[in-house]
């Protein structure tokens, strides 16, 4: 698919440049598996804040956490519901980090990821990332990935505190934030309602049809490589 007057592409994760089975079948348990050296980290400002916040929306569900042990708790709770929640998303970062130094996980990107951003960049369009996992996680699966360091082909990364995926005015900040007009920008994601709500915004965008999803979007490829400028 030949695309115009793109000057910045920003791209979502999973299920567009990573498997939705790495994120379910190894960044997820992980998680859980280690999730009690969030106790070893309350000196870390992150922690802090994060444990904070799981404190005030778990009271704006109607829960009350007592101590620790019921807030890690809580987060495995959301976790196991699959909750695009800053906190725990932010938690998740840092315990996945300490997997990916050690070698224990390696970023999945598919295998037209690496070849394609270095195309776009090399051809003078910026990239970026927009995904509801943290920045830091964001960094870690391209830092860490299995074809290298990707991170240098990225100039930016959003996540959920700039706003949830499925609405419009997110996007809108986006393209704020990177001083571009919204139709200068390209959005790559699996998921139709983000696409709704990138081109309610006036951005470009293209649905990444990998293993185990369905074409349901206007324009759509099967990999990177077909996205030609």
């Amino acid at each position: 698919m030949k695309i115009s007057n793109v000057k910045f592409i920003l791209t979502d994760i999973e299920g567009t440049t990573t498997s939705v089975s790495f994120v379910y079948e190894q960044l997820f348990p992980y998680f859980r598996n280690n999730v009690q050296q969030i106790k070893n980290l309350l000196h870390l400002e992150e922690v802090k804040e994060a444990l904070e916040q799981t404190q005030k929306l778990a009271l704006d569900e109607g829960v009350e956490l007592g101590n620790i042990d019921d807030q890690i708790a809580q987060l495995l709770k959301w976790s196991l519901e699959d909750k695009k929640i800053t906190p725990l998303k932010t938690l998740q970062g840092i315990l996945w980090e300490a997997g990916y130094k050690s070698g224990e996980i390696k970023g999945h990107v598919y295998p037209d990821v690496a070849a394609a951003l270095q195309y776009w960049k090399s051809n003078g369009i910026e990239l970026g990332v927009f995904s509801s996992g943290s920045v830091a996680a964001q960094k870690l699966i391209f830092g860490y990935s299995e074809s290298g360091n990707l991170t240098p082909n990225f100039s930016a990364y959003f996540d959920t505190k700039t706003g949830g995926k499925r609405e419009f005015e997110t996007y809108r900040k986006i393209a704020e934030i990177l001083n571009l007009e919204p139709n200068s920008i390209l959005f790559l994601s699996d998921i139709v309602e983000e696409l709704e709500a990138a081109k309610k915004a006036q951005f470009q965008t293209i649905q990444l049809v990998r293993p185990g999803n369905t074409a349901n979007w206007e324009n759509y490829v099967n990999d990177f490589s077909e996205i030609t400028l």
